[in-house]
Order: structure tokens, then sequence, then C-alpha cells
């Protein structure tokens, strides 16, 4: 089978290749066509990737172009993992909306608003693409902010675009090893939108063994969230929220660290990345260790904002282990290419599982996976205080999209205004005008 990876210059990709470097089942990915816009970043990447083949006598073949029609072409399966204004367009979201004084993560609040305002236009394109030179492939979608370009991608791809996000697979695994139990056997109740969601229950032999974490102080502070969030909150919520969720309950410590830092989350990853591809124009670089270091050095520092604020210190060697969302897309490929039905957490369209959205709307829940896609299964209703915070998110989704669609400044605007952690009409208009300002792919919002 061939796979196509859009962003295939992108730091995080050496991951992927690796799962399927451990996959020696008939079937399996033979070959690895990459695409990026960035012709040095796809001979980094290829590189490290050859590095890592080295010694595996099947190792999947990898070939590059910076030709989408020619990356598309034949694919059987599709990773979209495109950064739409790269590393420096993150830096941008964040330092504008910081000004202001609200959130500027890259999928969270202003900064997450702002990045899907200039990614959606090109994951729709790149849809259009697909459906017309790949029909038959399936899109994976790594892109953030993932449940929302899912919906968009969706529009031209129906069922055949399906997202996946680590986040809600690292909790579920942190939690199970918390309980005791198998991390790969246990199922997880887990329903919201991406990087918006609840882990409400762990079923292991049929039962739910998450009422005893939650009345276990020990069990909840041996694992990340757990100390993120901190003991008597889990308890008043019942719950185990997705740690992004951290930016909406614990916002005004996030923010002052966040201001108070000598610098945000994506300049410190702009500049590692511009060392690492730097380091690795020089032809004696070592490329498997450099990105080896480089890696471990980004996954020590993750969310390290938000620990300060919380108190939570630095991460334990448990905490640094992948979310796993490289074995997602593997597991995910295999179910679909040989029908092997699987549950999987993943993004897709609503149907009828969480009855306060649409059946469009891309929720993140449990789903079967098998040779006809993803399939969401049944979970246990939202909290009001959840449906409430998941209606008002896909609100604002739904306000990207129809700005992307129509060009209107004014959509934009009501983008930023509504979101939850946007607390003000003429801030949104200002972030607006200081986003498109230095923004060239938000040239499109006139109206």
């Amino acid at each position: 089978m061939r796979l196509t990876v859009l962003g295939g210059g992108g730091f995080r990709l050496p991951l992927v290749y690796g799962a399927l470097l451990g996959d020696h089942a008939e079937g399996r990915i033979t070959r690895v066509v990459l695409y990026d816009t960035d012709a040095g970043r796809l001979a980094a990447i290829a590189r490290v990737l050859a590095d890592q083949a080295a010694g595996v006598p099947d190792a999947p073949e990898v070939t590059a172009t910076t030709d989408l029609d020619e990356a598309l072409r034949g694919a059987d399966f599709v990773f979209s993992a495109i950064r739409v204004g790269g590393l420096a367009g993150r830096a941008a979201d964040e330092r504008i909306a910081l000004a202001e004084g609200v959130l500027g993560q890259e999928t969270v609040g202003a900064g997450g608003v702002a990045y899907g305002l200039r990614t959606v236009p090109v994951a729709e394109e790149i849809a259009r693409r697909v459906a017309r030179v790949a029909p038959g492939a399936w899109v994976i979608n790594f892109t953030n902010p993932a449940g929302l370009v899912t919906e968009a991608m969706a529009r031209h791809l129906g069922g055949r675009v399906i997202g996946i996000c680590d986040s809600p697979v690292g909790l579920g695994r942190r939690v199970a090893r918390a309980l005791g139990a198998d991390p790969d056997t246990a199922f997880y109740d887990y329903a919201g939108l991406n990087h918006l969601g609840w882990l409400r229950g762990v079923r292991v032999a049929g039962r739910d063994e998450l009422p005893r974490l939650l009345a276990d102080p020990g069990l909840l502070g041996s694992f990340e969230e757990g100390r993120l969030f901190g003991a008597d909150w889990l308890r008043a919520l019942g719950a185990i929220p997705n740690e992004y969720l951290h930016y909406y309950y614990f916002n005004r410590e996030t923010v002052r660290a966040y201001r108070e830092a000598e610098r945000t989350r994506g300049a410190f990853l702009r500049e590692q990345q511009d060392r690492f591809y730097a380091e690795m124009e020089r032809p004696g670089t070592p490329a498997l260790a450099a990105w080896d270091r480089t890696r471990a050095e980004r996954e020590a520092t993750y969310m390290a904002h938000n620990r300060e604020a919380a108190g939570a210190g630095e991460r334990e060697a448990a905490d640094l282990e992948s979310g796993g969302y490289e074995q997602v897309a593997l597991a995910l490929m295999r179910a679909i290419a040989h029908d092997r039905r699987t549950t999987l957490v993943l993004n897709v369209r609503n149907g009828g599982t969480l009855s306060v959205l649409d059946a469009d709307a891309v929720v993140e829940v449990p789903c079967l996976v098998d040779a006809n896609g993803a399939h969401p299964v049944s979970v246990s209703p939202l909290a009001d205080h959840a449906a409430g915070l998941v209606c008002a998110v896909k609100a604002v989704e739904r306000e990207v999209l129809a700005a992307a669609e129509s060009g209107s400044r004014d959509r934009a605007v009501a983008a930023f205004a509504l979101h939850p952690l946007v607390d003000s009409v003429t801030v949104a208009r200002r972030l607006v005008e200081a986003y498109t300002a230095a923004h060239p792919g938000l040239a499109y919002l006139r109206r």
C-alpha cells in the first residue's frame, strides 16, 4: 500500500515512520511519499528516515516531492499534517493574543481561531484535490485544529476523512496505568471535541474503575492530569479532563504564566526547529541522533507554562511517553485496509452520538473502525457544564468555517468574540486587525 504524507518535512514525521518500520504484516505500507512546499525540510526529514531504515531489510521505500498532484496520485492513504504559516505563524498567534491579555495557544482561544482561519481554506483546497486526484484514498487528518480542519475537509470528502489526536490516547493510557489496568484492553468512555473532551469512565472487564481512581488522592497524584488539575477539582467534575481544558479551568493563571515567560511555546519551538533544520544542512550531521535529541527536549517542555501555573513540577518519565498518535494512525489504517474491527478515539462526524450537536458536527469520541471507515459508538451524555462548553466552542468553529467560505471579516470577528476565552467584542475586533496585518494568509478577510 502507498501512504502519502502532506507536510512531509514536519518534525514529528519520524514517529510515524518508526511505527511503519515495526509493521511486518501482510498488506502493510510499502511506499511512503513525502510532500512539502519546503524542499530543504523535506531533505532533512528524508535523511532522518534513511537513518531509521538502516538495517531494516523490508523498510518502506521513501520518496519526496514538492508537486501535490504527483504526491496524491495512486495513494491508498493520505496523512494531512500541514502547518499553514509555519512556527513563525504560531509564534505570532501567541504574541498577538497575549498582548491583548487573552490566550494564544495554537488550538485553544484566540490563537486557535487565528490558526483555523488561515488553515481551513488550505485544507479545503487539499480536500478538493484529493477528491479529484485520489478519490479512493482515505485521509487521516493530523492538522490542527484537528476537529475544525476535519470538519472542513469532510464537506468535500465525507466520511473518508478521519481526524486523530494523541491527547485522548495519552490520557487513557496514563489513567489505566494508574489503575493497574492494561491500557490496551480497557474501554474509555471519552467524549467532546478535539482538545475539549472528558474521560468519564474506564471499563476494565466490564466494570467502570474510574470511581475508584477519583476516590483515591494517591492514585490521582500519580499521573500528569491529576497533578495538573488537582484531586479536589477532578472529584468535583467526576471526570478526568483532557489536559487542554487546563486553559479553560485555570485560564487566568495560565495567561499570567504565559505573559511572564521569557518566550512562548511557539517561539521556543521555532528557535529549536530552526537549529535542527540548520544543523541538518551540514552533510556530516548524524540525522537520527540530532532528531532524537531535539525531540526529547521538545517533549520534556510540553505544557511547561501550565505545569508552572498549577505547581505540578517537571514532567515525570512516564509522562514523556508519546501519546501514540502514530500507533493510532497505524491501527486505523490496518482496520480500514484489512477490515480488522477495532475501537479508537477519533474525530468523526457526530451522527446522533452527542445529542447537543447536529449530525455533521465533528466530535471526538470512541469509534468502531472497519473496512467502511469509522463509526462513533454510544457514549454517556455530556454533563451540563461540558455540553455548554462544547456547544460554545462548536459555534466558534462554525463561525470560522463561515468566514473562510465567505471571506467575511464580520464572521471572523464573531469567531473571536464568541469564544469563551475572549471576553470582549472590542478585543475581538483588535485581534482581527492584528492577525490580518501579521498573516498574509488572512488577506481573504475583506467583506
